[in-house]
């Protein structure tokens, strides 16, 4: 059973944020809209050591303690349908993974419909590479939420093929894992979903796609090979559309011979570990302990699925 903090967002999500992305018309209006900024807020800059470089013409920035050597090293892309800049729910999230130790690089990779996955990938690769000639691979986590956990599987299904070594674990936080959203199981738990709607994310994935086939994996990494990857865990509410891809993925990893720990949450909305719920804090602090090289306990409230 879910929370009253899990309910009462969920109603607020209902109301104020669905509306947004509930039409073809509000999504194409969505991806066309301004950008927001991407730089780390102040608050993280005075708790943290932040700096930011340049790669490929991208920014990327780097969190990491203040006060004692990183031990550990995180890859954080963000979330936000392709479309979206960075949130101050990410910044929180990624300035907890500080805290425990681990340098976090945070890579502003450009959004649609100015730019597509085709300057993502080049950005993201060369990011990674300069990070595993810094860090030791099994060291790095490479963690994504939404369209940012799809990015991250995306990307390492391609490692091999540019000869990087896998990190040492991928934590996706309700991945978008099939831009074409053509789960047969997806209608009735969109129902569900107090915050997400297939008719604007269809123009957030064209614009992404920019004009190739969205089934090829690097747009819909559901599609890709995942035997040779390392362990993945994956967070997921049973009010989020993309829970029906994440349960697909489970089977899919059985049959490649995949490690996933696949954790629903009964009630929760789209991205839970990111909101201000316990159920949320729970995961929240799970996912920093695992990146941060430390045993991992249970999520309150959660379904370890596997």
């Amino acid at each position: 059973m879910s929370s009253l903090q899990m309910k009462a967002i969920a109603a607020v999500l209902r109301l104020a944020y669905k509306p947004r992305m509930g039409t073809a018309e509000r999504g194409r209006a969505r991806v066309a809209g301004p950008k927001g900024p991407s730089e780390p807020p102040a608050k993280l800059r005075k708790r943290h050591a932040v700096s930011t470089r340049r790669v490929g013409g991208f920014d990327c920035h780097t969190v990491a303690p203040r006060d004692r050597p990183a031990g550990r090293a995180a890859i954080y892309l963000h979330g936000g349908a392709y479309i979206s800049e960075i949130s101050p729910q990410h910044w929180a999230l990624i300035s907890r993974m500080a805290d425990a130790g681990v340098r976090v690089e945070v890579p502003s990779y450009g959004l649609a419909p100015q730019h597509t996955y085709r300057d993502a990938y080049p950005f993201l690769t060369e990011v990674y590479r300069r990070l595993v000639a810094d860090v030791e691979a099994p060291a790095i986590s490479m963690v994504g939420d939404s369209a940012g956990g799809g990015l991250a599987l995306g990307l390492a299904q391609t490692l091999g093929d540019v000869g990087l070594p896998q990190p040492g674990r991928l934590v996706l936080i309700a991945p978008w894992l099939d831009l074409t959203l053509s789960n047969p199981d997806l209608p009735a738990v969109e129902a569900r979903d107090p915050w997400l709607s297939t008719a604007g994310l269809h123009e957030a994935a064209r614009a992404w796609a920019g004009g190739d086939d969205p089934t090829q994996p690097r747009l819909s990494p559901l599609n890709g090979s995942l035997a040779d990857l390392p362990p993945i865990d994956l967070y997921v509410g049973t009010r989020d559309i993309c829970l029906p891809d994440a349960l697909l993925l489970r089977d899919r990893a059985t049959a490649d011979g995949a490690r996933l720990r696949l954790v629903t949450c009964e009630g929760a909305v789209h991205v839970y570990p990111l909101v201000p719920a316990p159920e949320g804090r729970a995961a929240a602090r799970e996912v920093v302990r695992t990146v941060a090289g430390e045993p991992a306990g249970r999520p309150t409230g959660a379904d370890p699925a596997r």
